[in-house]
């Protein structure tokens, strides 16, 4: 049967807050997210026998029912009535366990990629409310681009996209806990918080700078002591001329904004230098479906 390759990108928080715990468990977020030119390749084939199969270039990634490219592939035949399998291949270039969003980004390429070869063509918004299901970033990550992420992350606003610049990602050799992340926020009380409405206002008027002067996450305030080198990180960034940088998500990958092309590659050749998980991007605008 005919395939579908799809690019899934992955998504920088610019700024992320922690409103409080809701009663059903999850936490009240409160971002604004950008997609990266930095992006997994997917591919899905749709399969009669009904079968799933995930592999990718990457041997500890799970193949099967764990993997959230599977979960979302039977999750959209769920919801269009259709008895079909899927086999999907996934190139992967985004850092896993890093806050980048990968496999949401692995997992909304699939959702767009069957609502293709299906023709089922559900609308972005039908997309989104299944991509719920299936993690709490995929609805973003069904188009991208720049939004404000509110609730779980799902009620998404657009934001006028990134005023050019340079970006420069880099990961760690570690990963940090979600789970433990979470459980230190709501043992403490956060006394930092983003300044979210100046960030939309410099998005607004354009003003990289004040975009790049606004970055700011709250669960870096509650890194543990391993956590130092994402300190580290940034302090390099800035050092090199970044505008502003941060930890994205939960971590343990950071960014920095550029204006400047040269000062981000000479920061992006520097890090490379003691850090294998590297890249110097662009923004990426949102996906028309």
């Amino acid at each position: 049967m005919s395939g579908r390759s799809e690019s899934a990108r992955a998504k920088l928080n610019l700024s992320l807050d922690v409103l409080g715990k809701r009663p059903d468990g999850y936490h009240e977020l409160r971002m604004v997210i950008q997609s990266s030119g930095l992006s997994d390749d997917v591919y899905v084939e749709l399969r009669e026998d009904g079968s799933f199969l995930a592999e990718t270039n990457r041997r500890y990634i799970p193949s099967g029912e764990k993997n959230e490219a599977v979960k979302a592939a039977r999750a959209f035949f769920s919801a269009a009535g259709l008895s079909l399998g899927a086999y999907i291949r996934i190139e992967k270039r985004i850092p896993v366990c890093a806050g980048l969003g990968g496999g949401s980004a692995d997992a909304a390429a699939v959702l767009r990629a069957l609502n293709v070869l299906t023709g089922a063509n559900f609308s972005a918004e039908q997309l989104r409310t299944l991509a719920l299901t299936v993690g709490s970033d995929v609805p973003y990550c069904v188009t991208g681009g720049m939004m404000l992420a509110e609730g779980r992350g799902e009620i998404l606003s657009p934001l006028p996209e990134l005023p050019g610049g340079w970006i420069v990602i880099c990961k760690p050799p570690f990963s940090v806990s979600t789970a433990e992340l979470f459980g230190r926020i709501d043992k403490r009380r956060i006394t930092a918080h983003p300044d979210t409405q100046g960030l939309c206002a410099a998005l607004h008027a354009g003003d990289l700078r004040g975009v790049a002067r606004r970055m700011f996450n709250v669960f870096e305030e509650a890194l543990p002591r391993s956590g130092a080198e994402i300190g580290s990180i940034r302090g390099a960034l800035l050092d090199g001329g970044a505008l502003g940088a941060v930890m994205t998500g939960t971590g343990s990958a950071v960014f920095g904004v550029f204006d400047d092309r040269a000062a981000a590659a000479a920061a992006y050749e520097s890090l490379s230098q003691s850090y294998r998980e590297c890249f110097l991007v662009r923004a990426a605008d949102a996906l028309t479906l």
